[in-house]
């Protein structure tokens, strides 16, 4: 009897369970896709514009001797930071010295004759007022005199011009800030030919970089041809300057200038970037770049996801209403972030276009599967 029972209950729950199979219920029926999409629209996005870039002092100065001697001293070392008027080299003065000196008493000679001369025409100026002398002797002396004043002064310009090569003797720094390479060595002999070292002004640094044909043409009025370099310099937002490591520095520069002829060789233009430094961290022949933050405004963005290439064509797949996907050609711009693409022509705002998966979309393949109304 129990076993009866017990086909007798899976009979009846075998029955329901047909009849439930077998009724036909309103539930949705999904079909799971691998694809994403989006609807295409317009916004904002600042482009980093790159350009590889080299420092330079904004006040390099090449320090060479004055006088010819032999280098006596060397009072700094390479990369030293020295301050305005600091003494760097000091070349023999004994020559200097004693040229000072014999000019010195040159000059005191020149003085003695010239008080005579003096002398000599108030003496004659007297006489000749009482008719005692000619005017020939009074014309004579007084010339004596005047030259005896031409050779004081060109005494006293030999004088000082000896004083100022003495002073040559000692290099100073015309301007604060780092020492480069020294290729001299104490006991060499100079002269105004020998470069005793480099001298970069660091306090403000400059970043030469040439910018590409795409800024130029930015820059270009329509129509007109022409640049208006100081009205587009001053639009240029804040530079940054990134060295080779990737280390970001910190304080921000200004375009200072930009050259106004297209070199014919490179289609571009010289471009300088002032940037201070203050705590001397920048130095002359760093190597990096200089990127300068582009705004573009009201322009269309995908993800980079969504372009497929194709040789030398960019695709993106556009979902029709049908659901389908058909192959767009695009004209695309790079961001400079790794993650999106400026689209300039292809794409309208509103149009649906397949993002992740693209690259396994073929021309008419289902990339959208909606769920079935009810019934």
């Amino acid at each position: 009897m129990k076993m009866d029972k017990l086909m007798t209950l899976s009979a009846v729950v075998a029955a329901v369970f047909v009849g439930v199979t077998s009724c036909s219920l309103d539930l949705p029926q999904e079909v799971p896709s691998s694809f994403t999409t989006m609807t295409v629209e317009k916004s904002d996005i600042t482009i980093p514009l790159k350009f590889s870039a080299k420092m330079k002092g904004k006040t390099d100065v090449t320090i060479t001797p004055q006088v010819s001697g032999q280098l006596m001293q060397i009072s700094v070392a390479e990369g030293e930071k020295v301050h305005q008027g600091q003494t760097l080299f000091v070349i023999d003065s004994r020559n200097a010295q004693l040229e000072l000196e014999a000019a010195q008493a040159n000059l005191q000679a020149a003085l003695a004759q010239e008080n005579s001369a003096r002398l000599e025409y108030e003496s004659n100026k007297n006489l000749y007022e009482k008719k005692i002398v000619s005017s020939y002797m009074l014309n004579s002396s007084e010339n004596s005199w005047k030259q005896a004043q031409a050779a004081v002064a060109q005494a006293r310009a030999t004088m000082n011009r000896a004083k100022v090569n003495l002073g040559f003797c000692t290099v100073t720094a015309p301007v604060a800030g780092i020492i480069g390479e020294i290729p001299v060595r104490t006991g060499d002999q100079v002269s105004p030919m020998t470069q005793l070292t480099l001298l970069s002004g660091n306090t403000n640094m400059t970043a030469e970089f040439s910018v590409t044909e795409s800024v130029i043409e930015a820059m270009v009025k329509e129509g007109k041809g022409t640049v208006d370099v100081d009205q587009f310099i001053s639009k240029l937002p804040p530079v940054t300057f990134v060295m080779k490591n990737g280390t970001e520095y910190p304080h921000k520069g200004r375009v200072v200038s930009l050259t106004g002829v297209v070199n014919a060789t490179t289609g571009s233009l010289t471009s300088k970037v002032s940037f201070p430094n203050p705590e001397g961290h920048l130095y002359s022949g760093i190597q990096g770049s200089v990127v300068i933050p582009i705004a573009e405004k009201d322009v269309i963005v995908i993800p980079q996801n969504a372009v497929v290439r194709l040789q030398d064509k960019s695709i993106v797949y556009k979902v029709k209403a049908d659901s389908t996907a058909t192959a767009v050609d695009v004209k695309t711009q790079d961001t400079g972030n790794g993650k999106e693409f400026i689209v300039n022509s292809g794409l309208n705002v509103g149009d649906k276009i397949v993002t992740i998966g693209a690259n396994n979309v073929t021309e008419g393949m289902r990339v959208l599967y909606p769920q079935d109304k009810k019934k």
